[in-house]
């Protein structure tokens, strides 16, 4: 049985003008699907880059990835979940920013008791992103120091956390003294203001001369050059976002000269693509967050038709912490 519900839909790209809420029919769940009633919903830099195309989809189509809520309906095929559970996801068809959707099933996870439904909303795709960033594409060891920009971020503020649980020194990067000074009480070691501040100079005063081995950057193109310069000869750069425009023209020569440096593009997509791999990351942040070594952060909360907004805030990086959408 079809359900009407609202959902935000984009039928070209471009600015955040070209969101619309609409009124959409969702099916009944296919064989391996689920229906959920969502009660939240996240908002991150990836919905950006659908919206304005530097990520492509076949338009018309709406915006989203993380979400969670209750069971509605379930396929026949899916026996690991049943109407009524509390679930939530980090990794689905684009579609999230709704209030009733359909999800494969192998894509959600359960939710423990302990955690909220805007909690699951607010870290499964950041928090998810950290475990694969932290865990999978470089495994960080307990005394080594890491380089991590935009710290004060979503996914930043996950990042601290973790690195501390993990014994491991994070030297982050942020715009201000106020993001610096939120960033250090989640648990970075030390913050460096990119805006005043040289920060490979700083990154080597901070490791008296020896650098770091890996850098996390999910900025881009405006931080591209200052992450190579950060790293130890055979180091690796994690580049892993486009907040500031994408990484183009690069001169692959720059990473010999630099030290025979390595950079990997990696998606979370690939580090889950199962459901015991989805489950079992989610279990690892789940059980950090139960027991209080990751405190979810949530400065923004929005109501779906406020979309628009809440992009051009995240966009101009005048944010902190988490943004949800708010769907009860």
């Amino acid at each position: 049985m079809s359900t009407l519900t609202k959902a935000i839909r984009i039928e070209q790209n471009g600015g955040p003008e070209v969101l619309t809420m609409m009124e959409i029919e969702v099916p009944a769940p296919a064989d391996n699907e689920i229906t959920i009633k969502q009660h939240a919903a996240g908002l991150n830099f990836i919905d950006i880059y659908f919206r304005t195309g530097l990520y492509k989809s076949p338009l018309p189509h709406g915006l989203g990835f993380e979400g969670a809520g209750e069971v509605a309906a379930v396929g026949k095929n899916v026996t690991h979940l049943k109407v009524g559970d509390r679930v939530a996801y980090g990794q689905s068809p684009i579609g999230a920013y709704a209030y009733v959707r359909n999800v494969p099933a192998a894509q959600v996870v359960k939710l423990p008791d302990g955690i909220s439904y805007e909690q699951a909303a607010a870290i499964m795709l950041k928090g998810l992103t950290v475990q694969y960033l932290f865990r999978q594409t470089y495994r960080i060891k307990e005394g080594e120091t890491i380089l991590f920009h935009a710290a004060a971020g979503g996914v930043g503020l996950i990042a601290c956390q973790w690195a501390k649980a993990l014994g491991v020194k994070l030297i982050g990067t942020a715009s201000s003294q106020e993001k610096m000074d939120l960033a250090l009480e989640h648990g970075a070691w030390k913050m460096i203001n990119y805006s005043t501040e040289n920060v490979p100079e700083r990154v080597l005063e901070l490791t008296d001369g020896k650098k770091v081995p890996v850098v996390y950057d999910g900025v881009g193109k405006s931080t591209w050059e200052m992450s190579l310069d950060s790293l130890q000869p055979r180091g690796l750069l994690v580049s892993y976002g486009n907040a500031s425009g994408a990484v183009e023209g690069v001169n692959l020569g720059i990473l010999a000269a630099k030290g025979s440096l390595y950079v990997t593009r990696p998606t979370l997509a690939v580090h889950v693509n199962t459901a015991e791999k989805m489950q079992a990351a989610a279990d690892e942040l789940f059980d950090l967050v139960v027991q209080g070594k990751i405190k979810v952060r949530i400065d923004q909360r929005y109501r779906l038709e406020e979309a628009a907004q809440a992009q051009e805030a995240l966009a101009a990086r005048k944010t902190t912490g988490a943004s949800v959408f708010v769907l009860d």
